[in-house]
């Protein structure tokens, strides 16, 4: 066996998993080789992630590469953003691992506001206000336990830790700190006039690190556990990031540079971020009026992108027909039915009132009766109305993107587990007139391993990875 192997872990909300990958004749060859469950614990009245069991996990997926006689070169760790570790002078932690879903936020903006306007946020930032972003957690610490603060010296987002543990080397990442609303769209490094008139510890915030920086070799009680050695290598450590990454390229003859923004992207799964890739972070009123968010990206790019409720109301709409109806059904027989239903009814996708209701069930329904259109009864009309007004969504947003960039883009290329879903696929062509292209479904732990690919000078640039992926899908 002469491939070179590389490890990404990649870790949701709700599961984590070890993709095994190589490169074979010009494609990106991957191999699931350790899943896991994932979710967030009640602490002290306190929604956490048990983040010491997560890392046995990380660990336990090592073992199991080393047990198929698998040793990867190198591996890195991508998970969600915003969340983050205080650790004191020794590396413990001064507090628990909230979760972005946790209450302790709630006015918390209020609070940011009175130091700094909500304009001036967005033009220092260029992130969209979300309660849960990590200048509002942190907000929440200084007020509800300042002693958390005062002990620690040094924040490290999730993947950032796990990186820690596994080496002992404490790196900041760029595209994961680009998400805290902390990061300077200008220097790509913290914000530390905004940290200072929060009254944050600047301490905490280090010089931020690029995708395919290395962290480290493992320590030695890790390399016991696992089985063996390797690099521990940054990817794009927020998910979004490393899916954005995989985002195919097909190879052109009349190619010249490098070039950004080509196509419009959807990361299709419990969210769907749709956007583009800018050069430069697009700061203007009108992008913040729209709700769009830059974040951080490879080799500095931006993902100019907006927030769409994405596939949780079909999920919660399944959940809840095989808890309330006994009606169990995949999401292919969902989309399948959806096809057959005969309903035009749209809801707004993006109201509040779908982001945690009691039952996405009745809330479509309440919110189709309160409009005047047909209220869905069966699963299938259900399911259409969903993904009409998902792919209405998406429509609104590219119709914002092309307003405020000033470019057209003909291409939208859809990757994640939503790229599976060929009705909405169909819906998202017919809504927004655009060709749609559908791959790669394992779209972040493809990213993730081009960065560990890259520092491996497996390939030259981001232009040369894309076209890899290009060629693995077809």
């Amino acid at each position: 066996m002469n491939e070179r192997y590389y490890l990404a872990v990649d870790i949701g909300a709700s599961s984590g998993r070890h993709i095994l990958g190589h490169e074979e004749n010009g494609k990106i060859i991957t191999e699931e080789v350790y899943r896991f469950e994932n979710g967030p614990v009640m602490q002290n009245g306190h929604l956490t992630w048990d983040i010491d069991r997560l890392f046995e996990e990380v660990v336990n997926g090592m073992k199991a590469c080393a047990d198929k006689g698998i040793i990867p070169i190198s591996m890195g760790i991508d998970t969600w953003g915003v969340d983050y570790v205080l650790l004191d002078k020794d590396g413990i932690r001064t507090a628990p691992c909230y979760s972005y879903r946790d209450s302790r936020t709630e006015g918390m903006d209020a609070e940011v506001r009175k130091l700094v306007s909500d304009d001036d946020l967005y033009r220092k930032t260029g992130i969209q206000k979300a309660i849960f972003n990590t200048i509002y957690q942190l907000t929440a610490a200084k007020k509800q336990e300042p002693e958390s603060l005062e002990k620690a010296q040094m924040l490290l987002q999730i993947p950032d830790y796990l990186h820690f543990l596994l080496t002992g080397t404490a790196l900041q990442e760029y595209t994961n700190a680009t998400t805290t609303q902390l990061a300077d769209p200008y220097t790509k490094q913290w914000n530390y006039e905004l940290i200072r008139l929060l009254g944050l510890p600047e301490r905490l915030f280090g010089p931020l690190s690029m995708p395919s920086t290395k962290v480290g070799r493992l320590k030695e009680s890790i390399r016991e556990k696992a089985g063996f050695d390797c690099d521990v290598i940054l990817p794009a450590t927020h998910d979004t990031a490393s899916a954005v990454m995989s985002v195919p390229a097909a190879p052109s003859e009349n190619e010249a540079g490098e070039e950004i923004g080509d196509v419009l992207y959807i990361s299709s799964g419990t969210w769907s971020l749709l956007g583009c890739e800018l050069p430069e972070a697009e700061l203007g009123s009108r992008a913040q009026a729209a709700n769009f968010t830059n974040e951080g990206g490879y080799g500095y790019r931006f993902r100019f992108l907006k927030n769409i409720m994405g596939l949780w109301m079909i999920q919660s709409v399944r959940k809840e027909l095989a808890a309330n109806e006994n009606i169990r059904l995949s999401f292919a027989e969902l989309c399948d039915l959806a096809e057959e239903a005969d309903i035009r009814s749209l809801v707004d996708a993006d109201d509040g009132r779908f982001l945690a209701p009691v039952s996405m069930t009745r809330e479509i329904r309440k919110a189709c009766e309160e409009s005047g259109m047909a209220v869905p009864g069966t699963p299938g009309e259900l399911a259409k109305v969903i993904y009409m007004s998902l792919a209405a969504s998406y429509a609104k947003a590219v119709r914002e993107i092309e307003s405020i960039t000033g470019r057209k883009y003909p291409v939208i290329n859809i990757v994640g587990g939503g790229s599976n879903a060929d009705y909405l696929n169909r819906l998202t062509a017919e809504s927004t007139g655009k060709t749609v292209i559908a791959g790669p479904s394992e779209a972040t732990a493809i990213g993730n391993l081009g960065s560990l690919m890259l520092a491996d000078k497996v390939f030259t640039d981001l232009k040369d990875f894309r076209h890899a992926v290009f060629r693995s899908l077809n």
